[in-house]
């Protein structure tokens, strides 16, 4: 797992971190049962505080994502499908309020973007 992080993204470190985690278990790179890297060797890996990466594993156990034992370390938590889907569906909730906005400053129509979503649906760009 290859994380890189961004200081000029505007999302926090510890977001970027269990977003990168997120999408590597989204896309199966990690896979149920896999162990995570210990705190602190990620820590040290990504050259930032300790605390930085334990605040992020804290927030990807509280949403099930891993699981930690302690004195054996973090592993992925078996996959939670319908909570895999809320995730996806806020994320698409995010985008399609950055497209109604984005579609309200530039005066286009909602018919304009519902054909603009069907020829994308369709395949047909």
């Amino acid at each position: 797992m290859n994380i890189i992080l961004s200081n000029s993204s505007g999302i926090l470190i510890f977001e970027q971190i269990e977003n990168a985690i997120k999408e590597a278990i989204f896309s199966n790179e990690l896979k149920e049962g896999d162990m995570l890297p210990s705190v602190r060797s990620l820590a040290n890996e990504l050259k930032i505080s300790f605390l930085t990466v334990k605040k992020a594993y804290d927030e990807l156990e509280k949403s099930g994502f891993i699981k930690t034992v302690q004195g054996k370390g973090s592993f992925v938590a078996p996959k939670n499908l319908e909570l895999m889907k809320e995730e996806k569906l806020k994320e698409i909730q995010e985008h399609i309020e950055e497209i109604y906005n984005i579609s309200k400053m530039a005066n286009i129509s909602e018919d304009e973007i519902k054909e603009l979503w069907n020829m994308i649906f369709r395949e047909e760009i």
